[in-house]
C-alpha cells in the first residue's frame, strides 16, 4: 500500500476510536457520565386472609387384569360410571376433565415375568360448593368401588381480586413505613416514589393431601369431612424512594 494511503487509513482508524471513547465516556444526554441518584429502597408484605369457595380433586380410577384389553374396558366402564356420578350430583360438565390414562404392565413377585396389566386413568372435577365434597366423593366411591384413588385436592378462591388488592395495599403501607424509618435514621427527607414492583411470591404448594378410606367403609359410613378452613394470600412489594 502507497504511503500516503497508509498514513490516510491510520488517521482514519484513530478518529473513530476516539469516538468510541467519548460515546463511552458520555452516557447521559449533558454529554457527561450518568450517575444513579441516591435514594432509599424498601420492602413490603401484605397479608390477608380469605375462606376458600373452590375445591379441585383429582380422581384415579385403577383397574388390573390378565390381558390389557379387559383392563382397559373394565378402567373404561368405571370411570364413564364416575363421570355420570359427578354429573349427577350437579358438577358441570365443563368442570370435569380426564387426562393421564396410562397402561402399564404389572410383573410376578418371582421370576420377572409379566402376569397382567394395569390401567389408570384421571378425572379432575371442580367443586364450587365445598359444603358437598364429601359426599360427592363418598358417592364417587360407590360409583366405582375398589377402584377408586383420592389422589389431589387443593382448595382456591374463585375471585380473590379484592383480597389481592387489599394485601397489595397493604404490602405498599409497609414498604412506605419502613423507608420512613430508614430515612429518620439517616437524617434525611424521603422523597417521592422512584418505583414500586410487585415481587412474584416463590412456588408454594398449596395442595392439600387427602388420605382415602377403605371404599367399602365410605360406603356405609356417614359422608366424609372436608374442611375449607382458611386461606393466605401474600403480596410482596418492593419501593424505591428519592431522598430530597
Amino acid at each position: 500500500m502507497p504511503r500516503t494511503q497508509t498514513k490516510r487509513a491510520l488517521t482514519t482508524i484513530a478518529a473513530a476510536a476516539c469516538m468510541l471513547t467519548l460515546a463511552g465516556c458520555s452516557a447521559g444526554s449533558s454529554g457527561s457520565p450518568s450517575i444513579q441518584a441516591a435514594g432509599i429502597s424498601s420492602q413490603g408484605t401484605g397479608k390477608v386472609t380469605g375462606t376458600p369457595d373452590t375445591l379441585t380433586v383429582v380422581l384415579g380410577v385403577q383397574t388390573q387384569a390378565p390381558e390389557a384389553q379387559a383392563a382397559l374396558q373394565d378402567n373404561s366402564q368405571k370411570a364413564t360410571a364416575l363421570i355420570d356420578t359427578l354429573k349427577s350430583k350437579g358438577v358441570a360438565a365443563e368442570d370435569i376433565r380426564t387426562s393421564e390414562l396410562s397402561v402399564n404392565p404389572t410383573w410376578e413377585p418371582t421370576g420377572g415375568r409379566i402376569n397382567g396389566y394395569q390401567v389408570t386413568n384421571q378425572v379432575t372435577a371442580t367443586l364450587h360448593d365445598v359444603s358437598q365434597a364429601g359426599t360427592l366423593i363418598d358417592a364417587a366411591a360407590s360409583a366405582t368401588g375398589d377402584a377408586i384413588r383420592v389422589q389431589q385436592t387443593s382448595f382456591s378462591i374463585a375471585d380473590d381480586s379484592d383480597l389481592r388488592a387489599e394485601a397489595r395495599s397493604r404490602a405498599v403501607q409497609q414498604a412506605q413505613a419502613q423507608a420512613r424509618e430508614m430515612a429518620d435514621a439517616a437524617g434525611v427527607k424521603l422523597g417521592k416514589v422512584r418505583s414500586i414492583v410487585e415481587v412474584p411470591p416463590q412456588a408454594q404448594g398449596s395442595q392439600n393431601p387427602y388420605m382415602m378410606r377403605n371404599p367399602g367403609d365410605m360406603m356405609r359410613a356417614d359422608a366424609v369431612p372436608i374442611e375449607a378452613g382458611s386461606q393466605e394470600l401474600t403480596v410482596n412489594v418492593a419501593v424505591t424512594y428519592d431522598i430530597d
